[in-house]
């Protein structure tokens, strides 16, 4: 970032206008300092989410996206550090973040031993406002699978929104192409 500040003030120094940086200059150079300060350890240590953590992570749970479970694991270690359990099938993440605007505390990605591959996210809502939250966000909708009270929700595209005691849990499992070899 030196080097870029240094070749601003000399190319502000051949204009004539020696000592003003524009404000795209002013503005660039901010935007550069954020960026390395996002990318430093105490930013990752911090758990502090990557700018693309809700098109990463956001098109996985909707299931936009292949679900890749060493990505996903590697994307959230880098960002958040190493997970903090490993249960039910999953690498659990704690997390401090949002999407579409709603709290997310937990991520949970498959360790690869069952049949399926998934990603997954608890929100701190309920299954009825995330599916309006994402409706809202990305045009995608959720239909509830019966009609039972606790009934979870479907989009069009396979994902599912479900009860995970008082949140909303949103998950995209697929069939792990692995686990029929």
């Amino acid at each position: 970032m030196i080097d870029s500040d240094f070749n601003c003030q000399q190319h502000a120094q051949r204009r004539g206008d020696a000592g003003r940086a524009s404000g795209i200059q002013r503005a660039a150079l901010a935007a550069g300092l954020m960026l390395a300060s996002c990318l430093s350890p105490a930013c990752i240590a911090a758990g502090v989410p990557a700018s693309t953590f809700g098109t990463t992570i956001g098109s996985g749970l909707l299931c936009l996206d292949q679900i890749d479970p060493f990505f996903f694991w590697s994307y959230l270690k880098e960002s958040f550090g190493a997970p903090y359990k490993q249960e039910g099938g999953a690498y659990w993440f704690k997390v401090q973040t949002s999407l579409w605007g709603m709290q997310v505390s937990d991520i949970l990605v498959s360790d690869g031993s069952g049949q399926l591959v998934f990603l997954a996210a608890t929100i701190k809502a309920k299954p009825d406002a995330l599916s309006d939250a994402i409706l809202g966000s990305t045009g995608i909708g959720y239909m509830k699978d019966g009609t039972m009270r606790y009934a979870p929700m479907e989009s069009g595209l396979g994902s599912r929104i479900v009860y995970a005691g008082q949140d909303a849990r949103i998950y995209c499992a697929k069939y792990n192409p692995d686990s029929w070899r």
